[in-house]
């Protein structure tokens, strides 16, 4: 069985939402752990590496206690960097693991079936994400804010995460990023630099990342439904 490690990447300044969102309590769960646990109930995935701020480390080792986090490999300070957060991550994961599924700790109801589709098709083409297709209409603008033209809507997904890759392909990402000098703060963006495509698993409207106030009315809504 090849071994997957999930990092989860939890050590952002929450700055548009004024508070520690990682510590937001959601149906009675923190919201980092709530990503933790589905990570854990994922079969595919061996072990979890959580990317934190310093002052973070000491929490993460009580939630593993009260959570039973069983999967819970390790906790490792963050980067000045996303891109540096996730190779801290990834340098703290087991060096046998065969792919890397890396997500973001803000998006707690990411379910346990989609991590497992995503993995399935990231061992089927190298690299993959999940993602949503767009509702709306979506303008491209110009710095003037004149309307530059209409892409076609059914070509175009949000982006979200876990976003899977082969322990080769990501290591290839991060040769090409450093050897250009480029900081990536999406990982799909990283191994494309590298000339690699990433395949879209179409995954779920639920798996929101909380990013503004706005989002906890949402995430609220969502804990009570289930």
């Amino acid at each position: 069985m090849i071994l997957v490690s999930a990092v989860i990447v939890a050590a952002g300044n929450s700055t548009r939402m004024g508070m520690n969102k990682l510590y937001l309590k959601i149906g009675g769960i923190p919201a980092v752990v709530r990503s933790l646990l589905a990570f854990e109930a994922a079969p595919s995935v061996s072990e979890t590496v959580v990317v934190s701020k310093p002052d973070d480390l000491e929490q993460y080792r009580l939630w593993r206690e009260e959570y039973a986090l069983k999967k819970l490999r390790a906790v490792v300070p963050g980067g000045e960097t996303r891109q540096q957060s996730v190779l801290a991550g990834i340098a703290a994961a087991s060096p046998e693991s065969g792919y890397f599924a890396i997500h973001d700790g803000a998006r707690p109801f990411i379910d346990p079936h989609d991590i497992e589709r995503v993995i399935r098709d990231a061992e089927r083409y190298g690299a993959a994400t999940l993602g949503a297709p767009v509702k709306d209409t979506i303008k491209v603008v110009s710095e003037e804010g004149l309307i530059e033209y209409t892409p076609e809507r059914s070509r175009l997904f949000i982006t979200q995460t876990p976003q899977v890759f082969r322990r080769s392909v990501y290591l290839e990402g991060v040769e090409a990023a450093q050897k250009d000098g480029i900081e990536f703060t999406d990982d799909c963006q990283l191994v494309e630099h590298a000339g690699r495509r990433v395949y879209m698993t179409a995954g779920d409207y639920r798996n929101i990342k909380l990013t503004t106030k706005d989002d906890i009315a949402v995430a609220d809504a969502f804990a009570k439904g289930e």
